[in-house]
């Protein structure tokens, strides 16, 4: 099938439809506008729904209706929208309901900009809504990915019975590539725990209350459960030019690209360097990370935000290594010349030599 030439947003949204999503709700918002208008132009041709709520609150607690009804949902928004469609995530996964996210990073607190920014990470793939649930969270670093990555998105949020995001910034859904589709369209029915009928002859019930203790506690104990198979089954990451890297940078996104550049230029000055690119960034490929401490002595995560992501990265090297941090906010891209001249400086600093020697005595 011939390639074709579109924005991130609108790559998304056929992607999503040839995974079977036949409902869309949601509320404009930039920089995902795209998404909504590509879902209003092709899903009734399909017999689909596309409905603008009045709100992103109502767009979350429509996806919840429609997935308890066995169809595959989807919703779009930005920082602000996700905020409020928080209480309503908290619940699609208390009812073990799958729906998929779309989340077009831009910069906040508040209302911010329109620019792309990455610090939307804590409220998705820290959960963000109230109760022991985690998201699965993908995280696109082009427009094919942002097709490809939305299609796997139905598949696992089906599997898995749980809110799925497709975390990108703003510039992922707004630049334009080339991208390839499958020729084949995915026609699904209503799974068998789906509520059908009518009240007088429905088989079920959706929910996601539980009043006695010991029946919540079974039941979050049974979501911890999948949690951690998503954790074993549906890990994704990159690795780049990390075979003899003795310094490693770790992005998503946007973010990853330019360290490619980075890493080369690094190369070209003597520096063994390599990349990490987190795909899932819930499960989050911890062991990787480890088993990369074993020969790098330094870690640099590098956000367009303030510092997110790189409290994971943190955990998951537990010590093993340093690990320092470069981001730029604001809807500013870091460079992959100031990214790599960060690098050379600390690799330069006494400290860092410092603190290279006190984590060898462990």
């Amino acid at each position: 099938m011939p390639s074709q030439l579109m924005k991130g947003n609108e790559a998304l949204m056929k992607g999503a439809i040839l995974a079977g999503c036949r409902a869309f709700y949601g509320y404009p918002i930039t920089p995902a506008n795209e998404i909504a208008e590509t879902a209003a132009l092709y899903l009734p041709q399909l017999g689909g729904v596309f409905l603008q709520a009045e709100s992103e609150v109502a767009a979350i607690n429509m996806c919840y209706g429609a997935a308890a009804a066995g169809a595959r949902v989807m919703t779009a928004s930005s920082g602000p929208g996700i905020s409020l469609m928080q209480e309503g995530v908290s619940y699609l996964a208390g009812a073990e309901l799958p729906c998929v996210i779309a989340d077009l990073m831009r910069g906040g607190p508040g209302l911010g900009n329109i620019h792309p920014e990455q610090s939307d990470y804590f409220q998705v793939v820290k959960g963000g809504g109230h109760g022991c649930y985690r998201n699965l969270v993908l995280a696109p670093a082009s427009v094919q990915e942002m097709a490809e990555l939305t299609m796997l998105a139905f598949d696992l949020a089906e599997e898995y019975r749980n809110p799925v995001f497709v975390l990108a910034d703003g510039c992922v859904g707004q630049m334009m590539e080339p991208v390839e589709f499958p020729e084949v369209m995915k026609v699904t029915g209503a799974p068998e725990w789906a509520v059908t009928g009518t009240a007088a002859t429905r088989h079920n019930l959706i929910h996601s209350i539980h009043l006695e203790p010991a029946d919540l506690e079974r039941h979050i104990r049974h979501l911890e459960t999948k949690y951690k198979r998503a954790g074993r089954e549906i890990l994704r990451f990159e690795e780049w030019r990390t075979e003899d890297a003795e310094v490693v940078l770790v992005g998503y996104g946007i973010v990853s690209r330019v360290l490619k550049a980075a890493v080369e230029r690094l190369r070209r000055r003597g520096i063994a360097a390599g990349l990490l690119r987190p795909i899932t960034l819930f499960p989050f490929p911890s062991a990787a990370l480890r088993r990369l401490s074993a020969r790098a002595k330094l870690f640099v995560t590098v956000e367009m935000s303030t510092g997110q992501m790189v409290e994971d990265v943190r955990l998951a090297l537990e010590g093993r290594a340093p690990v320092e941090f470069y981001g730029r906010v604001g809807g500013i891209i870091p460079a992959a010349e100031e990214v790599s001249d960060f690098v050379v400086r600390l690799l330069t600093l006494p400290q860092v030599e410092e603190e290279r020697a006190w984590m060898a005595m462990f």
